[in-house]
């Protein structure tokens, strides 16, 4: 037998390279199984796509140096490997956190309308959940965080959540439920599955047409009377280091900011964290991504983005 070029290729040889071939294929359909399971766990657990993505790549590359023949629950597996990678993760960069510039928040997750016809990207979409959600586990110690997302998230159950996270299943039943009672039942906010996301995309684009106005009044509107903005500038832009509470104040500030930016503004409208939000430019770079949370017909809470670490995922578009 010869290959292409006309050279002699032994029949051992030839067995060799089609396993190889098989082997690949075997990991190619692993990872597009897997991948979109294991990135909604790590993006939960860390609130950045960058570390989420990195760790995932890195769970594979185990795998793929490993072999998957002795493993008999590959999902629990590669789950293990990704919350454990995450929880060292955590640990080594909590002392950035506490010394972190001003408001700290996750990194957006942007998908776009093409995105829709991706399988994967539609499972990220409808597995993501809002900012407000994600600042919540804030509240959580990181072994809380693990076991509630794989509890409640991930339908484990807490004989396997014990083997991921290495402590007894009465152990993690305690844990989930201090968890649960750390997060107040009205502290939950609505995500997509619970929004009518045709209202909330409406309520987003008159806000949207609002801030492009640069109208204080026209923005207060939008706006419930004890609305919360959160900037994160990361200390690498200006951005307000302490919440602002109140639609007078908020309204003010965003309208008081435009007038004085003399450059070009530009919005659009893109699913942030699988809800409607918005991606804003200056002078045709991506200056900010915004997140909400809503009650009522109104925006209580606005999360802006502002620091360009964590939106070199737009830098592109």
């Amino acid at each position: 037998m010869f290959d292409w070029a006309g050279n002699h290729i032994s029949v051992s040889d030839r067995k060799k390279e089609g396993t190889v071939i098989l082997e690949n294929m075997k990991t190619e359909h692993i990872y597009s199984v897997y991948k979109p399971l294991l990135f909604s766990l790590a993006y939960r657990m860390l609130g950045s796509v960058m570390d989420a993505e990195d760790i995932v790549q890195e769970a594979f590359l185990t795998l793929y140096k490993s072999g998957s023949d002795h493993i008999q629950n590959l999902k629990a597996y590669l789950c293990k490997i990704v919350t454990n990678r995450c929880l060292e993760r955590l640990r080594s960069t909590s002392k950035q956190r506490e010394v972190y510039m001003g408001t700290w928040l996750p990194e957006p997750l942007i998908t776009t309308a093409s995105d829709e016809t991706d399988p994967m990207q539609s499972y990220l979409q409808k597995e993501s959940v809002s900012t407000a959600y994600l600042l919540l586990f804030q509240q959580l110690s990181y072994v809380e965080r693990a076991v509630f997302l794989l509890r409640e998230a991930m339908q484990y159950d807490y004989e396997e959540i014990a083997h991921i996270v290495g402590k007894s299943s009465a152990n993690c039943r305690q844990i989930f439920h201090r968890a649960k009672r750390s997060l107040s039942v009205n502290d939950v906010p609505d995500h997509l599955g619970r929004l009518d996301t045709e209202k909330t995309t409406s309520l987003v684009e008159q806000f949207m047409s609002a801030l492009t106005s640069g109208d204080a009044a026209q923005i207060m509107k939008h706006l419930s009377t004890d609305a919360v903005l959160l900037t994160d500038g990361g200390g690498k832009v200006k951005a307000l280091t302490q919440p602002l509470y109140g639609y007078i104040r908020i309204s003010h500030s965003i309208s008081s900011f435009l007038e004085k930016w003399h450059g070009s503004f530009t919005c659009r409208i893109a699913m942030v964290n699988g809800l409607p939000g918005i991606v804003v430019y200056m002078d045709e770079k991506t200056w900010a991504v915004i997140s909400f949370k809503v009650r009522d017909g109104h925006f209580t809470n606005l999360y802006f983005v502002a620091n360009p670490d964590k939106l070199t995922q737009l830098v592109s578009e």
